[in-house]
């Protein structure tokens, strides 16, 4: 049975589990996941080396990015934004993606604590997966100063997860 195309995107602390939850999702789904810290390791291996130089390069990547999930909408398939929406700007972005394509969208948004994603931030930095960089819990508690969950007035279909990533 064919199914409507739906943009799934998240919203959650560094390190609260978001690639993992995406690729999950993109399985589930069938969908095409496409993660930023991946093709931003890719493009730009040697030019990311401060939060200013990602902020940088993340926006030249969703510029690219917007018309590609444009076309694989398109051909009415679902995608999986591996992009953090964790302030009411970049979630903007992602909503002016599915509102071009008049496709649905759910916000995965994963509530995990400071201590939970410090502690799989010491595991991803030990293991450190494709797309990875290596970030300090100073560094951690700097980008989470910005964070800024998701509200029910931004009008996102949400759906909320614990840090066991079970549904609430």
């Amino acid at each position: 049975m064919k199914t409507d195309p739906v943009l799934h995107f998240f919203c959650g602390k560094m390190a609260s589990g978001k690639t993992t939850l995406s690729k999950k999702l993109a399985s589930e789904h069938n969908a095409i996941l496409i993660s930023e810290d991946i093709w931003l390791s890719k493009l730009y291996p040697e030019e990311i080396s401060t939060f200013d130089d990602y902020l940088k390069y993340s926006s030249r990547l969703k510029s690219i990015v917007f018309q590609h999930v444009q076309d694989i909408f398109a051909q009415g398939i679902s995608v999986v934004l591996d992009f953090p929406g964790n302030v009411p700007s970049q979630r903007q972005w992602f909503r002016s993606i599915f509102e071009a394509a008049g496709v649905n969208h759910a916000l995965h948004y994963i509530v995990a604590s400071d201590p939970l994603c410090k502690e799989q931030l010491r595991k991803r930095n030990a293991e450190q997966p494709e797309g990875s960089m290596v970030m300090s819990e100073a560094e951690f508690d700097y980008i989470t100063s910005y964070f800024k969950p998701p509200t029910a007035d931004e009008g996102f279909n949400i759906i909320k997860y614990d840090p066991d990533q079970r549904v609430r």
